[in-house]
């Protein structure tokens, strides 16, 4: 059996990407995701980083993060591993690298995720998930002007004596000031539009 390979790259990538994309397509309905066009703009910003996990050429499970230096957290827009293979702790995994990498190389002190909160089965196995791997469900619930589903955050520290804050609508600052950047179309942009 081949050994993990686990990468993350802040550049482009257009193989690695089409490789990810997949896992990608398969897991976030089309309402739930940002285009391939956004997520491009995002590597050109250098405002996100993709991690992939693989075995072999075969790339199992993706996440894509950006950092908010501010707040000294990594926020995951997006994680996901094959249909196939969940449930069988390749989340997790994916996960553990995250989280080391959150500490070790990007010294971020925490993480955030946002969590779809209406009381679905989905949803509560989504935020089961999150907290079987120690994240914290905040009890502040956001709702988005552009999408109908009320969102919560979580967080995960890297480090109890330097601790991102418990409560939600500081991390939906971040969160949001997130997808604001990742939208925002840059001046070029506009121009030649």
């Amino acid at each position: 059996m081949e050994a993990l390979e686990y990468r993350i790259t802040d550049e482009w990538n257009e193989a690695q990407w089409s490789a990810a994309e997949q896992i990608y397509e398969q897991a976030f309905p089309l309402e739930g995701k940002k285009s391939r066009d956004i997520v491009h703009r995002m590597f050109e910003k250098r405002m996100c980083q993709l991690h992939t996990i693989a075995q072999g050429k075969e790339i199992f499970g993706m996440a894509l993060t950006g950092i908010d230096q501010r707040a000294g957290a990594l926020l995951i827009d997006y994680i996901a591993v094959r249909k196939e293979l969940r449930g069988k702790g390749y989340g997790r995994l994916l996960l553990d690298r995250i989280k080391n990498w959150a500490r070790t190389v990007a010294n971020c002190k925490g993480i955030i995720v946002e969590v779809e909160s209406e009381p679905t089965e989905e949803n509560s196995r989504r935020i089961h998930f999150w907290e079987t791997n120690e994240f914290r469900l905040t009890a502040y619930v956001h709702q988005y002007i552009w999408v109908t589903e009320p969102y919560q955050a979580m967080y995960f520290n890297l480090e109890e004596s330097n601790r991102l804050p418990d409560d939600g609508k500081l991390l939906f600052r971040s969160i949001i000031q997130f997808h604001e950047k990742a939208y925002r179309r840059s001046n070029g942009d506009r121009k030649n539009k």
